[in-house]
C-alpha cells in the first residue's frame, strides 16, 4: 500500500468516521507524523505544526499535491477538528492560552497517538490500538450515538415510530405526518417520506404499486406521499426551507410521474413558517396548496374557484 492508504487504515482502526478517513485527512495524519513515502511509520514524531505553512506545506512538497491556501479552512474544520476531538493531535500544545483565530495556531500529535501510529506494523499494533481505543474511545462510535440523539422521532397513524435525521427539513417533514396528516388527511395512509440523510425511509412498495405509482423513481417522487382512502385522493407534499416547492415545473414533472395514477391529487406545499412561504410564494403554482407548520390548523389555497381537493 502507498503510505497515504496506510495513513487511511491507521485512521480506519483508530475510530475515525469515513469522512475524516479520506485522502487529505490520510494526507494530514502524515504531515503530524513527519512521514514522507518512503519513511517507516516507527519513525513518527510529535512536532507542533500551523495549518498552512507546515501541513499543506508538507502536503504538497512531499506528495505532488496543489492544495491552494484558500483550502486551509477545510483542513482545520473537515479533518483537525475531529483529530482533536479523537485525541490524535492537540490544539495548540505550546500555548493553550493563544485566541482561536491567532495566526501562531498549531496542533501536534498526542502522546497517546503517537504510541499507538509507531506501533503500526509491528506485533504490537493490537494491543497499542486496543489500548488507545480503551482509553480514548472511537470518535465514529461517539458520532453515531450523537446523531441518534438528535434524530427526530415521527409516530405514524398506526403506531409505527420512525426517525429523521436531525435538520429543519426533516423537521416540517414530522410536522406534516403528526400535524398536516390528522387535520386534512386524516385516516390517510403513509406511503412515502424520504429524509435528508436517506432517500427512501419509508416506502410503501405495495400501496404504491396499486395506485400505478411507479416504484423504482423514488427520487422524483415529492417528499411525502399520503393516500387518502375514503375520498380517493392522493396528497404529495414538499417540505420547503430553502428550495423546491410545488412550482409549475415541478407539477409538470409529478404529473408525469404518476400519468397511470387514476385517483385524485392534491398538490401541497409544506413551510416552516410565513417567512419562508413569502421567499417562495411567486413560485408555487395555481391550483395547489400551502400548508405552514407555524399555524397548523389553516391552509392557503392557490386554487382561486373552488377549496382544496383534486386538480
Amino acid at each position: 500500500m502507498s503510505k497515504i492508504e496506510e495513513a487511511q487504515e491507521i485512521l480506519k482502526a483508530l475510530g475515525l468516521p469515513p469522512a475524516q478517513y479520506n485522502e487529505m485527512a490520510a494526507l494530514t495524519l502524515l504531515a503530524v507524523c513527519n512521514i514522507k513515502e518512503q519513511g517507516n511509520w516507527k519513525d513518527a514524531t510529535k512536532q507542533s505544526k500551523g495549518v498552512s505553512k507546515d501541513i499543506m506545506s508538507f502536503v504538497n512538497e512531499n506528495y505532488g499535491k496543489t492544495y491552494a491556501p484558500n483550502t486551509r479552512e477545510t483542513f482545520r474544520r473537515q479533518v483537525l477538528h475531529q483529530f482533536v476531538q479523537a485525541r490524535i493531535v492537540d490544539y495548540n500544545p505550546d500555548d493553550p492560552k493563544l485566541p482561536v483565530n491567532s495566526p501562531k495556531a498549531h496542533y501536534a500529535l498526542t502522546d497517546e497517538a503517537l504510541e499507538v501510529i509507531k506501533s503500526y506494523k509491528t506485533k504490537n499494533w493490537k494491543k497499542a490500538l486496543s489500548h488507545f481505543i480503551a482509553e480514548v474511545g472511537k470518535l465514529s462510535d461517539a458520532y453515531l450515538k450523537e446523531r441518534e440523539l438528535n434524530q427526530i422521532p415521527v409516530t405514524l397513524q398506526n403506531g409505527k415510530i420512525i426517525k429523521l435525521s436531525a435538520g429543519e427539513h426533516n423537521e416540517v417533514q414530522a410536522a406534516i405526518v403528526e400535524q398536516f396528516a390528522p387535520r386534512f388527511a386524516k385516516g390517510g395512509v403513509l406511503l412515502y417520506m424520504g429524509d435528508t440523510a436517506k432517500k427512501d425511509l419509508h416506502v410503501d412498495k405495495q400501496g404504491l404499486k396499486d395506485l400505478g405509482i411507479p416504484i423504482d423513481q423514488h427520487s422524483k417522487l415529492p417528499d411525502i406521499v399520503i393516500f387518502d382512502t375514503k375520498r380517493n385522493w392522493l396528497f404529495l407534499i414538499e417540505a420547503v426551507t430553502s428550495h423546491g416547492p410545488v412550482s409549475p415545473k415541478r407539477l409538470l414533472e409529478i404529473e408525469e410521474l404518476l400519468k397511470d395514477c387514476k385517483v385524485g391529487k392534491v398538490y401541497v406545499t409544506a413551510f416552516p413558517d410565513m417567512a419562508e412561504f413569502k421567499k417562495h410564494s411567486n413560485n408555487i403554482a395555481w391550483e395547489t396548496e400551502v400548508w405552514l407548520m407555524e399555524v397548523p390548523d389553516h391552509m392557503i389555497h392557490f386554487n382561486g374557484d373552488r377549496f382544496m381537493g383534486p386538480r
